[in-house]
This record gives C-alpha cells, sequence and structure tokens, in this order.
C-alpha cells in the first residue's frame, strides 16, 4: 500500500537573502531627491563648496546687524594700514581710512543679493516660459523660440550696458538688466526638459485618465524638471556675480561710496603698486566664491543625473 507523502518542513528564506531583498526595496522606495542627496554626499569636492558657501552666506546675514566698522566711514589718519598691522582694522583699511573687512562684508552681501534677485527673476520667467513652450509644442513653442532667438541675437553684455545707460543706475536697475538675458538658457533648459518628460509613460498615463493640460504640467511635468533648474540656478548665481564685479569694475554698476566685490576691485587696482592688498582681498573672496559655486554646481549635476559624470 502506498504510503501517503509526507509534508515537507517549511524553508525558511536564507537571512542574507532577505537582507539583499529589503535593501534592494528600500533603494527604489527611496525618492528621487533622497537619492539625489545621497550622491551629492558622496562628492567631497561639492560639499566642501556647500560647506563655503553656507559660511560665507551666514556671514553676510549677520553683518546685516553687526560689522566690526561702518564700512563708510572715513579716518584719514589710519589710511593704508596694512592687515594685521591693528588689532581693530584686522585686514587692513583703504586709502580713506575705512575698514577693509567691514567693506569687504557689505559688499560681498550686496553682490550676493544682486546675484540671488537677479537669479529670481531668472527662474520666475525662464522656467514658466520654458515649460509652457515644451509643453505645448506646436506652433506655441515655434512663436516662443522665435522670440527667444531674437534676444539672444543681441549681446548679453552689449544689452545689459544700454539698459544700464537708458535706466538711473542703482541695484534695480543692475538686478533687472542681469536678469533680462540670463532667463533664455533657463528657458530653453526647461523646455528641453519638459519635451523629454511628456513622452514619458506616467504622463500619458494621466493625459489618459482626463487630467487637465494644466494640471499635469504643475503636477507632473514641472516637479520633474527642478533638477534641470537648481542645477542652472547654481551657474546662474557666480554668472551674475562675476557680471555686477565687472560692470562695478568698470563704473557703471553699484556707485561709490557703496561697496561691493566690483567697486572693491576698481578702488584695489587703482592702488595696486604700492597697496597689493586692496585687490588680492576682495579678489580671494570672489574667487573663492566662483569657484564653490561651480564646484556644487557640478555636484548637483552629477547627482540629478548620473549618466553627466565623466
Amino acid at each position: 500500500m502506498k504510503q501517503p507523502e509526507t509534508a515537507q518542513p517549511f524553508e525558511f528564506l536564507n537571512a542574507d537573502v532577505l537582507h539583499n531583498h529589503s535593501g534592494e526595496l528600500a533603494e527604489h522606495s527611496l525618492s528621487f531627491r533622497t537619492k539625489a542627496w545621497r550622491e551629492l554626499k558622496k562628492n567631497t569636492a561639492a560639499m566642501v563648496s556647500l560647506v563655503f558657501l553656507t559660511f560665507v552666506v551666514v556671514v553676510s546675514l549677520i553683518s546685516l546687524v553687526w560689522m566690526p566698522h561702518d564700512p563708510n566711514a572715513q579716518n584719514v589718519s589710519l589710511s593704508n594700514l596694512h592687515p594685521f598691522q591693528n588689532a581693530s582694522y584686522l585686514l587692513g583699511t583703504d586709502n580713506l581710512g575705512r575698514d577693509m573687512l567691514s567693506r569687504l562684508l557689505y559688499g560681498t552681501r550686496i553682490s550676493l543679493m544682486i546675484a540671488v534677485f537677479a537669479t529670481v527673476v531668472d527662474i520666475v520667467i525662464g522656467v514658466p516660459y520654458g515649460l509652457v513652450s515644451g509643453w505645448c509644442g506646436g506652433r506655441v513653442d515655434n512663436i516662443m523660440q522665435r522670440i527667444i532667438e531674437i534676444i539672444s541675437s543681441i549681446p548679453e553684455l552689449v544689452l545689459i550696458m544700454l539698459l544700464l545707460i537708458i535706466f538711473k543706475p542703482g541695484l534695480t536697475s543692475i538686478v533687472f538688466a542681469i536678469s533680462l538675458g540670463s532667463w533664455v538658457l533657463m528657458a530653453r533648459l526647461v523646455r528641453a526638459s519638459a519635451m523629454q518628460i511628456k513622452s514619458a509613460d506616467f504622463v500619458l498615463a494621466a493625459e489618459a485618465m482626463g487630467g487637465s493640460p494644466v494640471k499635469i504640467a504643475l503636477k507632473h511635468i514641472l516637479p520633474n524638471t527642478m533638477g534641470v533648474v537648481i542645477t542652472r540656478t547654481m551657474f546662474t548665481i557666480p554668472a551674475a556675480i562675476f557680471l555686477e564685479a565687472l560692470l562695478s569694475f568698470i563704473g557703471i554698476g553699484v556707485k561709490a561710496p557703496n561697496a561691493s566685490l566690483g567697486t572693491l576691485l576698481n578702488a584695489g587696482e587703482k592702488g595696486f603698486q604700492f597697496y597689493q592688498y586692496q585687490l588680492w582681498e576682495p579678489v580671494i573672496v570672489l574667487s573663492l566664491m566662483m569657484i564653490a559655486f561651480n564646484l556644487l554646481g557640478d555636484g548637483l549635476r552629477d547627482a540629478f543625473d548620473p549618466n553627466t559624470k565623466g
């Protein structure tokens, strides 16, 4: 007589298999921003740049309520003091006896403020423009791109100089002039990203479910372009800082006695033969900020799009 088959004991999964399986699930469940942050933390240069820029921003904010001296206060009897020559003036004084450290703090804050405001205007104009152009496509896209081509055909520096000559010089004019030409590249990048995303399965599914074009654009297209926007912003800010410094250096930007990195470079260049530190100090600050922003921008680009690593 055939014996009944005995039930096989339940075979438990190996602990390593379970661990690996749970690890894969956890990896897949990570949000895009979490993955990007993890990738960014692996980039030492980008993280050092982030810490440095955070320090610069914090110090600039502190300078709103406290500075060693009034940056515009003149004391001719203490003019042209070298760094560390006087305990009250750690970075020395300029030809009018003004504290170089205070003027550097003030000038860095002004340059950052101009760059950030110009970048905000860049985002406010460029992102919606590129989103509408890329999402709508067809005739709308053609018309909007022709407008961008007309604006792009005018050299940016020439356009900015003409605007600053026509309008009254000041912070508002500088922000408007810098952002007027810079939003074009932002719009093109967002348009390219939107055109790529709108053919994705989740967008097609949203359309099939009857989602309105505006809702799909805001809920699905726009959030997925944020990587491009953030990366571009990290390159826009240093470009705006450098452009402000250039404009102020040649005398059509921030006006004396107000300090910016550009006006400090202008003043330092005049006395460079005898007082080199008055030029080197703003040069070092400007150079470190430019390098840090660019390294952070490279790190963000690689974090948001690992395929660009080279």
